[in-house]
């Protein structure tokens, strides 16, 4: 038990202080000396960059957050791998923590006032290391979504709801025991969660019809 204990908490450390690097912020403030979080919709993620900066703000951006939430995802595996690895839980389940505590670091980050971005390239980040194969295979729905509504958040928000249940179902496919499926159910059902509770404002203005589609030359705040 204490050593599932260490390997949960050393996860979550290293994931939660990397979710907490906000490129947004770092880009914006050394090439720009501007603070991204006080334009638009207030979050330091690539939407707000893209919109604010630029294509060559937004990509750097969304490479940097892609890259941490990667990074996490391995190095939870890789302790829980080495510090648990007979112990019922399988190493991908480090993986799963690490992502929740990234989203985390994310979303209220320790380095820069705990005000950072949504989450949602840094999920995305953390599915491409865990299973790349449901990562394309959301990624494509999410642009057919895009493709129809031009709403970024949209496709965001369904993805975060599809996200646990294509994993889970992939997981269980491969044959991964009770207690590990239960874990993985878990974590990605918190990570929905959170980045559906903090796309809330864009939720209700698509109810309301005024959400930003992308490439309308005035943008309503998002």
């Amino acid at each position: 038990m204490i050593k599932i204990i260490l390997a949960c908490a050393l996860t979550a450390a290293q994931a939660y202080l990397l979710g907490s690097v906000i490129f947004g912020v770092i880009i914006a403030k050394v090439f720009y000396h501007d603070d991204v979080r006080t334009h638009g919709s207030g979050s330091a993620g690539m939407t707000n960059m893209l919109r604010n900066y630029g294509k060559l703000a937004g990509a750097l951006t969304a490479v940097g957050d892609l890259g941490k939430g990667m990074l996490a995802v391995v190095l939870g595996r890789w302790l829980f791998a080495v510090i648990i690895p007979d112990m019922g839980l399988a190493s991908i389940c480090g993986a799963y923590l690490a992502a929740i505590f990234a989203v985390i670091g994310h979303t209220k980050p320790l380095f820069f006032g705990f005000k950072g971005g949504k989450g949602v390239l840094i999920s995305a980040g953390a599915a491409l290391a865990t299973e790349p194969l449901v990562c394309v295979i959301l990624f494509l729905i999410f642009m057919v979504e895009f493709a129809i509504t031009r709403m970024v958040s949209l496709g965001s928000i369904i993805i975060a709801v599809l996200y646990p249940l294509a994993t889970l179902s992939y997981w269980v496919w491969h044959g991964v025991n009770l207690p590990s499926a239960i874990f993985i159910g878990v974590c990605t059902g918190a990570m929905a969660v959170m980045v559906i509770y903090m796309h809330r404002e864009n939720i209700r203005r698509i109810k309301e019809g005024t959400e930003y589609r992308f490439g309308e030359k005035k943008p309503h705040v998002k």
